[in-house]
């Protein structure tokens, strides 16, 4: 389930929902995902994105939607990736300006995890070690006692992701694997976030310590295309875009660095997401 800021219960992509549950919830249909979880699946289906006869589908994609195009930059594409990864305007997208704001890097469905003394945390009734996520013990022991922090993209959300805050950033380190959906059904079969291509960046914040932030690409993601290497950045800066389908951002903060608003950390209680837009707050600086 998701709900909004307001508690009201987001009724989006059922149709897509009950699809993912019928082909994850049956062992022969699971059998034929295997071919369309590769790489190679994901690069060509994100290479016909990229065709001209790919724009065809924008027109149908944006009416079963509901997007309104006059939010962006751009109101023609020259094919649906170039569509997918379009601009908002920035009068739609406003960040909290208050440096004591956590804000949300992406649009998307959030759920906040704390993380244990032992490195492991849970979606649902998965259990996650940072370990297997980041394929580092030292790194993982750096985020006890903090909080991951998973933000899921729909298909149909705005697929540009920004920084957190002010702050120094580290090279990206990519960790190559496969491309389940991000759906949380199919979190029920597969421990998805250790097993996805992803690839994450260490921010030294100024005002929130250390933050990791892990881009976890899905199935038909082809890119996960970030802007910059090591680098200074600034709050709200652009830090990069996904390709076609759905994905998923992943931020760790250390202990007692960033306070999760008790709305999210409520409604993550229940197993329940929270509807967020990029720039909005979701949590705050500890003390």
């Amino acid at each position: 389930m998701t709900i909004d800021r307001k508690g009201n219960i987001c009724n989006d992509n059922l149709r897509q929902d009950h699809f993912l549950e019928f082909l994850y919830g049956h062992a022969l249909t699971r059998i034929l995902i295997r071919p369309m979880v590769t790489q190679t699946f994901s690069k060509i289906g994100g290479w016909l994105m990229t065709t001209r006869i790919s724009a065809f589908f924008v027109p149908y994609f944006v009416r079963k939607n509901h997007i309104e195009l006059s939010q962006y930059e751009a109101e023609k594409y020259q094919s649906f990736n170039d569509f997918f990864t379009r601009r908002v305007k920035k009068q739609y997208r406003p960040f909290a300006e208050e440096k004591s704001s956590f804000i949300s890097p992406c649009d998307g469905r959030v759920t906040v995890c704390k993380i244990t003394k032992d490195s492991s945390f849970y979606i649902k009734q998965t259990v996650y070690t940072l370990h297997g996520l980041l394929k580092s013990k030292n790194l993982a022991k750096k985020f006890e006692g903090g909080y991951a922090w998973i933000l899921r993209l729909s298909v149909d959300d705005y697929h540009r992701y920004i920084y957190v805050d002010d702050g120094i950033k580290s090279n990206n380190y990519k960790i190559f694997g496969v491309f389940h959906t991000v759906n949380p059904v199919a979190n029920d079969y597969y421990p998805i976030y250790k097993e996805n291509t992803r690839e994450y960046s260490l921010l030294k914040s100024e005002n929130f310590g250390t933050v990791l932030m892990m881009e976890v690409g899905a199935m038909l993601v082809g890119k996960i295309e970030n802007n910059d290497e090591a680098a200074k950045v600034h709050r709200g800066g652009e830090k990069g875009n996904f390709a076609f389908g759905g994905s998923t951002i992943i931020l760790l903060t250390t202990k007692k660095r960033v306070v999760p608003d008790q709305d999210i950390l409520s409604n993550s209680k229940k197993h329940i997401e929270t509807k967020v837009l990029m720039g909005q707050q979701i949590g705050r600086k500890g003390r």
